[in-house]
């Protein structure tokens, strides 16, 4: 099934906002089994509009249409939908009163202007949008049906999976029983880790088991995704490559599925009763961040010390004058970790402390890595080397602490090589 993607807003158009709502009905498709064949990006423009919507309607057998469903002026797309279809506009009494019940439990007033989102095409299917007011609706336009979605970003992705992408699988005939199986991993590159896998799709010689990736340093996605007759078929199908992939990634899965770093990380010590204080330099709190704001972190996070020079750092968690001068070493991120676990009670400490390097920001640019767990029993420490710049070297300084973190709490080698590390 050949479908097109057309976003639509002069605010995308010359990027004053970043589309990434694009990449997510990309990604949410292709999760599916169902490619993207194009992608158009069309402004505020009543004539642009409508030659996208004709053109879109030539040559696809589906098409999601992003914006353009607000109550203001620039909001062209109920309008031009009709004119594309050759329909008239209607005021949709059901979807004005959702509206107006809508601003009624949050104690406003309706204003004038967002009757103009009630008024679409005689011939719209309506697609609910339970979290907002502005109606979805799909209508066929040429050869394609038309799928028009709301702008804000947590409307579209409500509206995508529950209700687009169950009716472009019928449309397509494809078998709707899919799996989706993600694994998350930290340290392997992509290339790597195609190379780890190689063959692993063939467990399953039907080729009804498609594997893919997606990077975004520091992590790296791994995705099976499965086809059956029903779920029984696809569990049968998905077990052994499932097995196989956590056979071959070993102790680089950090988490899998909707899972998170900072979310197993919280949840080992949780299990354990256990609490959490960290400290870090240069990566500013952003590993407290990653854990504090968490339901049911209130439990375990006891203190995040944050600083850049490492006499303050020892001063805060009580070494004043007691760390050592020099180049960063394993030894002081140990006695930082163990005297904020001091410090604070916690039953385990974090210490990530950088060392970056002098000079402008470059891609050789990089940065040393020291970090420790204290415990009540030992202490575990690692030094890196990192290069890439400043945003590569913090981004992996936060990711290979809190994994680090994670390995020490399940058991596994802290020190582990990974792809980004400099020998």
């Amino acid at each position: 099934m050949r479908i097109e993607i057309i976003c639509t807003g002069d605010e995308v158009l010359t990027g004053r906002i970043v589309n990434t709502n694009f990449a997510y009905i990309s990604q949410k498709l292709e999760d599916v089994g169902l490619s993207v064949r194009w992608e158009t990006t069309v402004g505020d423009d009543r004539e642009s509009l409508l030659r996208a919507f004709q053109l879109a309607g030539e040559r696809a057998d589906a098409v999601i249409v992003n914006g353009g469903l607000g109550p203001t002026v620039d909001d062209l797309s109920q309008e031009i939908a009709a004119q594309a279809a050759g329909v008239e506009l209607s005021l949709n009494d059901a979807w004005l009163g959702r509206m107006e019940d809508f601003f009624r439990r949050r104690s406003r007033v309706m204003p004038p202007n967002n009757t103009k989102q009630a008024m679409l095409p005689v011939t719209a299917e309506v697609i609910d949008n339970p979290i907002g007011t502005a109606c979805g609706f799909a209508l066929d336009i040429g050869r394609a049906r038309f799928f028009f979605t709301p702008g804000v970003p947590r409307e579209l992705r409500r509206m995508l999976e529950e209700q687009i992408i169950p009716r472009l699988l019928a449309k397509s005939g494809l078998q709707t029983t899919i799996r989706l199986k993600r694994f998350h991993s930290y340290g392997l590159g992509e290339s790597h880790v195609d190379t780890l896998l190689a063959g692993v799709d063939a467990l399953v010689p039907d080729g009804s088991v498609k594997l893919g990736f997606r990077a975004h340093y520091p992590q790296l996605e791994t995705k099976l995704t499965v086809r059956g007759r029903d779920v029984d078929d696809v569990r049968a199908k998905l077990g052994p490559v499932e097995r196989e992939v956590r056979k071959r990634l070993g102790n680089f899965i950090l988490a899998e599925d909707d899972q998170t770093l900072e979310g197993v990380v919280l949840a080992e010590l949780a299990r354990r009763e256990a609490s959490l204080a960290t400290v870090e330099t240069f990566t500013g709190g952003q590993i407290a961040a990653r854990i504090a704001h968490l339901p049911g972190a209130e439990k375990v996070f006891r203190r995040g010390v944050v600083g850049r020079a490492l006499a303050e750092i020892g001063a805060a968690v009580g070494l004043a004058g007691a760390v050592p001068a020099g180049e960063l070493s394993r030894e002081t991120a140990e006695a930082v970790a163990r005297a904020a676990r001091e410090a604070t009670g916690a039953t385990h400490a974090l210490a990530v402390l950088v060392d970056l390097d002098e000079g402008p920001d470059r891609i050789e640019l990089g940065g040393t890595i020291c970090l420790a767990i204290a415990t009540e029993r030992e202490t575990a420490s690692r030094r890196s080397r990192i290069l890439g710049g400043r945003e590569w070297v913090r981004l992996g300084a936060v990711e290979l602490g809190l994994d680090c973190l994670r390995r020490q709490l399940q058991g596994l080698p802290v020190y582990e090589r990974t792809d980004f590390e400099k020998t």
